[in-house]
Order: structure tokens, then C-alpha cells, then sequence
């Protein structure tokens, strides 16, 4: 059996095609009805022998277009309704997000961090105790080890 591949096709096509090939052999192909058939839809089939030509852009275009620079920064904003989950000293703490805070155990809290602090007794930076990071702390700290890393020496 001869099977040569196709000059666009993929190596999954290639090998479907070998199936249907190894299938038929044993099997017989397909009847001679079924492709008279599968030629009358091909025939009748309107298929693009090229692709459609690019539009040229209306006149004055470029004077209504505008591009704007934006910059996109993580944001660490947590949506009302969800729940914060962690275990901690085998206690389950679990901590939903309200419009105007967070409520844990029945209370309400005005900051993560009020959260962390009310569940381990002292202060805790309240995304940091729920595994959230903020971009922005991570960018300055790298920063600043930046600025240690040259001091005493000459910046090159």
C-alpha cells in the first residue's frame, strides 16, 4: 500500500487517511453509488479557488484613527461574593468578599489584613496571609534589592 503525503497536509491527516485506507482494504470502499454520490456534492460544492481580495481602507481613515498607549496593570481587586479559603494551625478560616469588606465568622472587617491579624493574633499583611500577591510590592522590593546590591560600588 502507497500512501504519499499530501503537500499541505498534517501528519493526523495522513494518518487518517492510512486508517481509512487499511479499513477499506479489508473491508471494501465505498460502493460505487455512494461515490457517484459524494461527485454530484463536490460538483455542486462552491469552493474558493482564491482568496478574497483586501478591502482598501475608506478615504480618510488614518485621520479617524486613533492609537492610544495603554498601560494594563494587574489588578487586586477581589469581586463581592467570593470566598478566601486557608487552613491555619489545622483551622479552616474561610473569609467572604463584601462591597464594603469582609466578613469572617459573622464579623465584618474592613481589610484583609484586619482578617489576618483578628485569626493569628498580630499583625499580617492580609494578601500575603491568603496567598494573594500583590504586582506592584514585588516590582519595589526588586527595586530596592537593586539599590543594595550597588551601594559602595559604582553603578555600571
Amino acid at each position: 500500500m502507497q500512501v504519499r503525503k499530501r503537500e499541505n497536509e498534517s501528519a493526523g491527516a495522513m494518518i487518517k487517511r492510512i486508517a481509512w485506507r487499511m479499513q477499506a482494504n479489508v473491508e471494501g470502499a465505498l460502493s460505487e453509488r455512494a461515490r457517484r454520490r459524494a461527485m454530484e456534492l463536490a460538483d455542486d460544492a462552491d469552493i474558493r479557488k482564491m482568496p478574497p481580495r483586501e478591502r482598501a481602507a475608506s478615504p480618510g481613515a488614518q485621520q479617524r484613527t486613533a492609537t492610544v498607549p495603554t498601560v494594563v496593570r494587574p489588578s487586586t481587586d477581589l469581586l463581592p461574593g467570593t470566598v478566601l479559603q486557608r487552613q491555619y494551625k489545622g483551622r479552616s478560616i474561610q473569609v467572604t468578599v463584601l462591597r464594603d469588606g469582609f466578613e469572617f465568622e459573622g464579623e465584618r472587617f474592613k481589610s484583609l489584613t484586619a482578617v489576618a491579624k483578628s485569626v493569628t493574633g498580630k499583625y499580617s499583611s492580609g494578601f500575603h496571609f491568603f496567598g494573594l500577591r500583590r504586582q506592584e510590592g514585588a516590582g519595589r522590593r526588586r527595586e530596592a534589592e537593586g539599590r543594595r546590591e550597588t551601594r559602595g560600588r559604582r553603578p555600571e
